[in-house]
């Protein structure tokens, strides 16, 4: 198997059936981003930060474009997006294929535009996911099934945003509980007083969601 997407890992304390964690960026920015904390997380974790497929002027990279219109205003390009999903979907079972990880314990971790796309491929393919780590970002019903599959009922969200955030409107991002919630979906859901980035204690808080539901 192979791959288009280029990344960057961080090797697991364990030698075989590490849990496995795949970060996706946000809109602009790269790999480098996220993984800048992955040294604080559980050390038997490998991860695996993605960089996203379009590359943007001057620097940094989108997982879809995000056009503003005069006639549209800001509109996302949706197919663009559930391209990207697809394109994390094989990063799976590539990552699976491998390296030394569990195939049942597969982790995402997203900011912004990447945890739009988490959600996306979670949802869409809950048998290849276990936990979502979704900050600073929303669930974009537009890019995910219309019916979605008994599975999803398995999923677990750590799902937290600024409430002054100027780039994600928090009211976006409170639209996710009560989707998750209507589908029976396990999930946390916190907003601390920041806006779009990732406040110590918000950091604090998912490394101990996450230890606990690895």
């Amino acid at each position: 198997m192979s791959t288009d997407l280029h990344y960057i890992t961080r090797p697991s304390s364990l030698n075989t059936n590490a849990p496995l964690l795949i970060m996706c960026h946000g809109y602009g920015s790269d790999e480098n981003d996220l993984f800048s904390f992955a040294s604080e997380l559980p050390e038997e974790l490998f991860i695996i930060s993605l960089r996203a497929p379009y590359p943007m002027q001057p620097f940094g990279n989108a997982w879809y474009a995000i056009n503003f219109d005069a006639e549209k205003g800001k509109w996302s390009d949706d197919e663009q997006a559930k391209a990207s999903v697809e394109k994390i979907s094989s990063f799976i079972d590539y990552a699976c294929d491998k390296y030394p990880v569990d195939d049942k314990n597969v982790n995402l971790l997203g900011f912004s535009q990447g945890t739009i796309l988490s959600y996306a491929v979670a949802l869409t393919h809950p048998k290849k996911v276990k936990n979502i780590v979704a900050l600073s970002g929303y669930i974009n019903e537009n890019i995910i099934p219309k019916s979605l599959s008994e599975s999803v009922s398995n999923l677990n969200f750590f799902c937290s945003h600024g409430s002054v955030d100027q780039v994600i409107p928090v009211d976006w991002a409170r639209k996710a509980p009560e989707f998750l919630e209507a589908h029976n979906i396990d999930h946390e859901y916190s907003e601390y007083p920041v806006g779009h980035g990732v406040a110590p204690q918000n950091f604090y808080d998912l490394k101990d969601w996450l230890k606990k539901h690895l």
